[in-house]
Formats: structure tokens, sequence, C-alpha cells
């Protein structure tokens, strides 16, 4: 993938720093893929992030929301418990995964169902940034005085 120099954007703009650590970012792909989740968009605010996390329970996961960022991480502490595997294919091992979340986006709730962990979103836009329908008041005939002009009569 090819690197775009923002040095430009940078001498132009102010407040967009965030958004241009956002695309710097974008390349840099994640050095694992360890555990496997998906970005569901339920409805226009909605959102669900799930994760398989195979093996945790919900003492060995801790959700964080800090500033406009996510942070899950799980460890397992009953991971050593001197079993002798001749194959182990289900993974337990630590993790941190890292999403960035747009302004206003809220966390509503999280649940460990069938290995599967669902962290519920809500875009909740403040009542001052909503649009708001301007109504027109015309002018109303009573108010209107009209002048008659003596001469013309």
């Amino acid at each position: 993938m090819r690197s775009y120099d923002l040095t430009p954007l940078y001498r132009s703009t102010v407040g967009f720093d965030r958004v241009f650590d956002l695309l710097d970012s974008v390349g840099k792909a994640e050095s694992t893929g360890y555990p496997p989740y998906n970005i569901e968009r339920i409805d226009e605010n909605d959102y669900r992030i799930t994760l398989a996390v195979a093996g945790f329970g919900e003492n060995d996961i801790d959700i964080e929301r800090r500033a406009n960022s996510l942070t899950i991480t799980g460890s397992r502490t009953d991971s050593d418990d001197g079993s002798d595997f001749l194959y182990q294919g289900i993974a337990g091992r630590s993790f941190e995964r890292r999403f960035q979340l747009a302004e206003h986006v809220q966390v509503t709730g999280a649940s460990l169902v069938n290995g599967l962990l669902n962290i519920e979103l809500k875009r909740e836009i403040p009542e001052a940034m909503k649009p708001k329908k301007i109504a027109i008041n015309g002018a109303e005939t009573s108010n209107i005085k009209v002048i008659k002009d003596a001469d013309a009569a």
C-alpha cells in the first residue's frame, strides 16, 4: 500500500490532527488477527462489535472506553492447568483490540454469549447539534396599514 505525505495538509489546516492520525494509521496493519471480530450496523445510530473469544469468561475480559478509543483486553488466568495437549487449536492467549470511536458514540452494553463478546454502541447526537426546522413567519394582513392618497380620490 502506498503511503501518503500529509505534510501540506498540516501546514494549511487547524484542528484536523486526529483525522490525519487516523488516515496515517489506516495503512498500518495490526500485528495479529486474534481474536477475529465483526463490526455491524444495526440501524442508523446503533452498532455492534462482536469478538470471538472462545474459552474466555466474563472475569477474563476487560472493556475500557477512554476519550474516543475503545480497548478490549483479555487474559486467561487458568491457561496453565498442567494438561498435555497433542494438538491445541483453540487459542487462549492474551489479546488487546483497540477501536476508534467517532464523536458522540457511546457504549451502551456488553454481553458474552456462546463464546461471542457483543458490545453495543449507540451514536447519541446532543440536542443542540441536531438539525432544527425554522418556521417562517409571514406578515399578517391585520398589521398592514394602507395609506390612501387624498389627492388620488
